[in-house]
């Protein structure tokens, strides 16, 4: 592959790894670009894209969650939904509702903008199992993946010049982004 070498693939992995942690790299806008650049070589390689992205997401998602359940208590009571007279049974009622529709709220939390932290850090608080949680991840790594790999799809579809196809893809992955916070701030006005 010319376009997305061996080391595209690395870096995509290193990139979003990293940003899944850290979230302060564009990691969807990233996949959607690494997608562009599969469908030139050949469309059947954004599979790979959203392989990598989905295994590099889950990688820097179970990081996370290991880091917030070993920071446990003292990083419950630093959170403001947690100043309650009974935090800890908030954090078990939370737990047990996310542990019931897990994948469900992990694949959400995933997708809506900054939502995947505090859908973590609840898992971990709440007494997920690590076990659990990697398993019910597996679902919103793939859907997030599929989702922005499906923009840089479209857009080295649509467009012949690479250049543009990524930018529209990053445009368009960034307008999802704005279009999801949107939706979620009138849900929580409503």
């Amino acid at each position: 592959m010319s376009d997305l070498s061996l080391l595209g693939f690395v870096g995509l992995a290193a990139a979003v790894a990293f940003g899944s942690v850290l979230p302060v790299l564009p990691t969807g806008p990233m996949v959607s670009a690494a997608a562009v650049l599969a469908h030139d070589e050949h469309p059947l390689a954004v599979v790979v894209v959203v392989a990598v992205g989905a295994l590099a997401a889950q990688g820097g998602d179970v990081t996370t969650f290991l880091a917030l359940r070993r920071a446990g208590g003292p990083l419950a009571r630093r959170m403001p939904w947690l100043r309650v007279d009974d935090p800890e049974g908030v954090v078990r009622s939370v737990g047990d509702r996310l542990e019931r529709n897990a994948p469900r709220a992990l694949t959400v939390g995933r997708l809506l903008p900054g939502g995947r932290i505090p859908v973590v850090l609840a898992a971990a608080l709440g007494g997920m199992t690590p076990r659990r949680f990697a398993t019910a991840n597996v679902a919103a790594v793939l859907v997030w993946a599929a989702a922005y790999a499906a923009i840089g799809f479209a857009g080295g579809a649509l467009l012949a010049d690479s250049t543009v196809a990524i930018l529209v893809a990053v445009v368009g992955a960034f307008a999802l982004t704005g279009l999801l916070r949107l939706v979620r701030g009138r849900r929580a006005d409503g």
